[in-house]
C-alpha cells in the first residue's frame, strides 16, 4: 500500500512525523482528506483533530488550534502555533480554560477583548470536541 510523508509541527516541538495512508483535518473551507499522490494544496486550517492512518494501521490523532497545510504529492506538512497529541489532551483542563474563556467574553468591555475571548472559546471547544473523538475511538 502506497504511503505519504506526514510532519506536524508547532512552534515548540515536532508532534508527528512518520508515514501515512490517509489524512484528515479541518480546513478552512470544511474537511480535507489526503490520501498519497494528492494534488498539491496550501490551506489555512481550522482548530480541530488532524486524524493520521499510519502505516502499520493505526490511528494517531492531534489537537491543532489552527494553522497552515501544505500538501505535496509525497508529503504533508501541518504547521500549527499550538498542537497537542491526542494522548496528551486533558479534559478537565480544557474545559476550566473554556468557562473562563466563557467568563471573558462576558465581560468583555471592547471589541477587541471581545473577539480575543471569542477566537479562545473556539479554539477550546474544538479542543474539547477533538478529546472527545479521541477518545471515542479508543
Amino acid at each position: 500500500m502506497s504511503t505519504i510523508k506526514v510532519d506536524v509541527v508547532s512552534a515548540e516541538e515536532s508532534i508527528f512525523s512518520g508515514e501515512a495512508t490517509f489524512v484528515s483535518l479541518p480546513g478552512e473551507l470544511g474537511e480535507l482528506g489526503i490520501y498519497p499522490r494528492h494534488t498539491p494544496l496550501i490551506s489555512r486550517i481550522k482548530p480541530g483533530s488532524v486524524r493520521i492512518q499510519t502505516g502499520d494501521g493505526k490511528e494517531e490523532f492531534v489537537f491543532v488550534a489552527g494553522g497552515i497545510l501544505e500538501v505535496q504529492p509525497h508529503h504533508v506538512t501541518v504547521l500549527s502555533d499550538t498542537a497537542i497529541r491526542g494522548k496528551d489532551l486533558d479534559e478537565q483542563k480544557a474545559t476550566e480554560a473554556r468557562k473562563e474563556a466563557e467568563e471573558a467574553l462576558r465581560n468583555a468591555k471592547t471589541q477587541i477583548d471581545q473577539a480575543r475571548a471569542q477566537s479562545e472559546l473556539a479554539v477550546l471547544a474544538a479542543q474539547v470536541a477533538a478529546l472527545r473523538r479521541y477518545r471515542d475511538k479508543r
